[in-house]
């Protein structure tokens, strides 16, 4: 499963980048909110928050944001209520795009959604006309080089075949390199416990989420639609109340280039 989404890929290298950090300091703010408001603001007891913390400090999220968005959602602080849901659709081509979104307006959201869409050669469709593609999953992150905090000390080398050996007990979906990490993919239910078991043996992770990914995938061969595609995918992922998106478009890295986006 490993290279399981385009889109994933593609995202992963541009938060290397400053571009879009004001637009991710957001959606890490306010899953924060959401997670404290659910399940409270310890996050020794309530993983989604924790998570949701460690997701947020691995992108540069300053300390002082995590605090804030803590208390907001935890009741300490003026407290935005969100509602989560999820959008559904095609792109240009074809290509399948599952959205969820924390939103304080249903319907700005949707309509700017739907508007996208319409600009990029696309359409919103109804709840669950592409949601069956989309596998829930959970992945864990660790990075392959440990930096120690004691400076004088060598950097700690974790080896693929370790963490497989280490997470075989949690019966993983799947365990694979993606440049410089190490992902272990799980079912959702089991995310928790394999983290923290693998916590246990000494592996910290990076981070662990929910995300989801395609079953099946649409090639796009045209340059237009590629490009169609890319600047939908990039539109609603700056949107402030999009948190994730997920496609099944399959463009070639050639293509890719090419576009330019």
């Amino acid at each position: 499963m490993s290279g399981h989404s385009k889109w994933a890929n593609i995202k992963h290298k541009k938060a290397k980048t400053d571009a879009l950090r004001g637009a991710n300091f957001a959606k890490y703010s306010r899953e924060i909110i959401i997670a404290a408001k659910i399940g409270g603001g310890d996050p020794q007891g309530n993983f989604r928050l924790r998570t949701a913390i460690d997701k947020a400090k691995a992108g540069g999220l300053p300390n002082e944001n995590i605090k804030r968005a803590i208390e907001k959602g935890a009741g300490g602080g003026s407290g935005e209520n969100y509602e989560e849901i999820t959008y559904e659709g095609y792109g240009a081509g074809g290509v399948a795009v599952f959205i969820e979104a924390a939103t304080d307006n249903r319907n700005r959201t949707a309509g700017d959604i739907r508007s996208y869409f319409t600009k990029f050669g696309g359409n919103l469709g109804a709840d669950g006309c592409v949601g069956w593609i989309f596998e829930p999953v959970g992945i864990i992150t660790f990075d392959k080089v440990i930096e120690p905090e004691n400076k004088k000390e060598k950097p700690k080398v974790i080896e693929l075949d370790e963490i497989l050996e280490a997470s075989l007990e949690f019966e993983p979906k799947d365990v694979y390199e993606e440049e410089d990490e190490i992902k272990v993919l799980t079912t959702p239910d089991s995310l928790q416990s394999t983290t923290e078991g693998l916590e246990k043996l000494g592996y910290k992770a990076k981070t662990a989420e929910n995300t989801r990914i395609p079953s099946n995938s649409t090639e796009v061969t045209d340059p237009d639609i590629a490009k169609k595609v890319l600047l939908l995918m990039e539109k609603l992922e700056e949107h402030d109340d999009v948190q994730n998106v997920y496609s099944n478009f399959d463009i070639d890295d050639n293509l890719m280039e090419k576009v330019n986006i």
